[in-house]
């Protein structure tokens, strides 16, 4: 089976799930933690070798306090369960804003624990246009835009899976999901399967890659 080197994750739907499970919609959160460690651990047996984590955008924060404050936490939760794994880990978002979570300051530089190996990236209180105003400032005449973006140290994305069924990219890294295969599963994030992720790949490796080429 052909890998990705590179997946993308949309881990839509945790007001959703929590709702249907007879919740107030910020429980959703916390019980979307322990699916990405499954994921991640998944993409490391599968020798892929990046996975970006969509954490939470500008936009959510416009959200009710009470889930603003619990996406944020899920957030830090899930970036500290990894610093556990064999794994390198970088957090990328705007650090100026009030929203950024201190305790991540840190990741904001890749950080390696353990053996180190597969690259993990978190988008928290990410936006895409956030993303981009480096380029208002760069020459334009340059043939490469990565060095003149924030994520400029995430690499073109293969594969993007979205959890929850809705079929859009929701802002997430514009340049590097130029040319990505775009999977869409319809339960909700917290009812993630090993399933979920294998049936994606085996989609992705039936897909015809050529690039614009």
């Amino acid at each position: 089976m052909r890998i990705p080197e590179h997946v993308g994750i949309i881990p839509d739907g945790n007001r959703r799930w929590a709702l249907s499970n007879n919740l107030t919609k910020d429980k959703g959160y916390e019980y979307g933690i322990n699916p990405g460690l499954e994921l991640f651990k998944l993409c490391q047996k599968e020798n892929v070798k990046e996975i970006t984590f969509y954490g939470f955008t500008v936009d959510n924060t416009k959200r009710p306090s009470e889930q603003k404050f619990a996406f944020i936490k899920a957030c830090i939760d899930s970036v500290m369960l990894l610093t556990k794994e064999d794994c390198e880990i970088l957090v990328i978002g705007n650090t100026e804003s009030k929203n950024f979570p201190q305790e991540l300051l840190l990741f904001t530089t890749r950080q390696k624990f353990g053996a180190g190996g597969i690259k993990v990236n978190f988008l928290i209180h990410y936006g895409w246009e956030w993303d981009l105003n480096l380029l208002k400032k760069s020459n334009s005449s340059k043939k490469h835009i990565l060095p003149y973006i924030h994520s400029e140290d995430i690499s073109r994305i293969d594969l993007i899976i979205r959890w929850g069924g809705r079929r859009r990219l929701s802002g997430f890294l514009p340049v590097q999901s130029v040319y990505s295969d775009f999977y869409v599963i319809d339960s909700y994030w917290p009812d993630f399967t090993s399933k979920d992720f294998y049936t994606a790949l085996e989609w992705y490796n039936d897909q015809d890659v050529t690039l614009g080429g």
